[in-house]
Formats: structure tokens, sequence, C-alpha cells
């Protein structure tokens, strides 16, 4: 949601932005290279870390074009997403074939490593993003209307962009460190919460974060009994309900200028 706002663009998430992608490809570098040096803190350490990695890279480029239009920060996230997902297939077939299934499992995502002495990583996320949010929401509204408008009411808008990039970063490196790549929550979320919630970010803020976990635990259900008693990646779940999601989308909007 952070992210849509800060771009205006409906079709961002950490995905576009490489966020997620970084994160995955420090999980699969501790599995095809280096092992569990750490213990059972090796691969959440190492995918928090892939994940900061690639936020540092897209947060230099946000400083660089901070007084571009947001469609360019679009493109450098795109960017930073293709060298990850290019380190991670390198990885893959460069590493140990027989860690495979690890693999899909951190490309992908799922809940299978979610333990009681992990949460505290998703409940640091988690309040640290609704924090932000919340006692921000006046100047994330007035961003709705574009940098112009939201500067002539005294809104920082490129300070505040970088922040708004900042803890999506590291909110999702939190998430990814235990839960892998989960493709497309990011996306849809947003959009089914402005339609009960509304734009403002007072009401939108909340509705995200409870709409986004009934998403979520709907998928993970959905993922354990289709082949069961095999359990699919919830990846595939999501990503599968984002590609209807956004036919649904272009058609709704092609519909609408008609």
């Amino acid at each position: 949601m952070l992210l849509q706002t800060a771009t205006r663009n409906d079709l961002a998430d950490p995905f576009l932005f490489g966020l997620s992608s970084g994160a995955a490809a420090g999980a699969v570098f501790v599995i095809t290279v280096t092992g569990d040096v750490l213990g059972i803190w090796t691969l959440p350490l190492a995918a928090f870390s892939g994940g900061m990695i690639a936020s540092g890279i897209v947060l230099t480029l946000v400083r660089a074009l901070r007084n571009s239009a947001p469609e360019k920060l679009i493109l450098a996230g795109l960017a930073v997403s293709f060298l990850f997902a290019a380190l991670t297939n390198f990885l893959i077939f460069s590493g140990d074939s027989r860690a495979a299934h690890s693999v899909v499992f951190w490309m992908l995502g799922g809940l299978g490593l979610a333990r009681w002495n992990n949460i505290w990583l998703v409940l640091l996320g988690l309040g640290l993003v609704l924090l932000f949010a919340l006692r921000g929401h006046r100047k994330l509204d007035a961003l709705l209307t574009g940098d112009v408008t939201a500067s002539s009411l005294g809104v920082p808008v490129g300070q505040l962009r970088a922040r708004m990039f900042f803890i999506s970063a590291l909110t999702t490196a939190a998430f990814v460190s235990v839960a892998g790549g989960i493709g497309c929550i990011g996306l849809m979320v947003p959009h089914l919460a402005r339609g009960s919630a509304g734009p403002l970010h007072i009401r939108l803020v909340p509705a995200a974060a409870l709409c986004g976990a009934m998403l979520l635990t709907a998928s993970d259900i959905l993922a354990r009994v289709l082949l069961a008693p095999q359990e699919l990646p919830v990846g595939i779940v999501t990503t599968s309900l984002g590609a209807v999601f956004v036919f649904a989308l272009l058609i709704g909007g092609n519909r609408m200028r008609r």
C-alpha cells in the first residue's frame, strides 16, 4: 500500500521493486553455497540481509531520482528485481541440485517455517509499518493529490517518499525472512482494501492489514488441501490469484474508459 501511494502506480508492490527478490537471493545463496553456518537462524538472516541489500540499491536510486517522475522509480525497481532474479537463477544452476526443494520454498514462499520463536520478526515489521503509516496518514493522503499539491501543503515529498521506501523495504525483508517470497499479496490487497475503506489512510491502513491476513490465510489453506497430503508453495496460489486479479483490473479499467 505504501509503495502504491509513493509511486501513484496501481501495480507497485515489493516484487516490482526487487525487495522480495533480494531476500530470496540471500536465502538461495545460503542454501546453495554456504550451508547452515549459523544454525536455524542462517536462512532468516540471509534472507533479511539480501532484502536489505536490494533495498539499499533501490533507496540509492530513489535518492538519485528524487526529482523525477514516479514512473522512473518503477523502472529503477524493476531493474533491481531483474538483477536479483538473475543472481538467484545463477546460484540455482551453479549450486547443489539436491537443494532444489528448499530453493523453491524461498522463491515461492510458504508458512511452513513459521514458528513462535521467529514470530517477533513478523510483529516487528508489522508494528513498524503500521506506526509509520498511521502517524503520517495526513501526509500520505496529501501525496495522493500529486507532488506539487502535496508540497504546497508543506509535505516534504522527496524525504517522505524515501522514508516510505525504507520502511517498506525493512518490513518486506522481515516478512520474507520468515515466509519466503509470497507474490502478489502486496499487489492485490491495497485495491481490495480501498473498495471497503476508501482512499484515506487512517482507515485504509488497518483495512489493508486485515485484508492481507485474510487473503494469505485463505491462500495457505487452499495450498494445503489442493494436492493433499502434499503441500503446494503458497506463492503458486497467490500468483495465480494475482494474474486473475490483474486481468480483471485491466478489463474493468477499459470498460470504465468506454
